[in-house]
């Protein structure tokens, strides 16, 4: 199921856990970890024009301008040219690029060609912005480029949130 990238309350599900092979940037994390923050998770492929023009230099952007108001993370989801996106050439497209915060590798379960955490949210392609509140609530989720200006007033609305709890 896609939703609008809108962050209101009516989303209630707990977002499902990643399921990540190898994590560059960070030591292993978890949703449960980030609990108490607002997440913005960019998944994205090396080789997609539209993660390299678009969705990786906005979660660049938006990472530095909300700072440690908002967890950025990284999802490299791989659902084609496998043998080309590989770990290897991962760490040096992050150091290229300049990717700073936590990025993920996705998992695979062979022979399926989808990763796992692509296929549990239901992702369509990348790349793919996840906005989850501070109670751990998938609150977004859009496929493509998104206006910086909505996308900050998203986060923004989720950060003046009180949590739940």
């Amino acid at each position: 199921m896609t939703i609008s990238l809108s962050p209101q309350r009516r989303y209630r599900e707990k977002a499902p856990a990643w399921r990540v092979a190898q994590w560059f940037n960070s030591d292993p994390l978890t949703l449960d970890d980030l609990r108490g923050r607002v997440v913005l998770v960019e998944a994205f492929q090396m080789l997609c024009p539209g993660c390299v023009r678009y969705g990786l230099p906005q979660a660049d952007h938006i990472s530095r301008v909300f700072g440690d108001d908002l967890a950025v993370i990284g999802l490299h989801t791989v659902f084609e040219h496998h043998d080309a996106m590989t770990p290897t050439s991962l760490a040096a497209f992050l150091a290229q690029y300049r990717v700073r915060f936590p990025v993920g590798v996705d998992a695979h379960e062979p022979p399926d060609p989808e990763p796992v955490t692509f296929g549990t949210y239901a992702m369509q392609g990348t790349p793919t912005t996840l906005l989850i509140d501070r109670d751990g609530i998938l609150r977004g989720q859009q496929m493509g480029a998104i206006d910086d200006m909505v996308l900050a007033a998203a986060v923004a609305r989720l950060i003046d949130e009180r949590p739940a709890g």
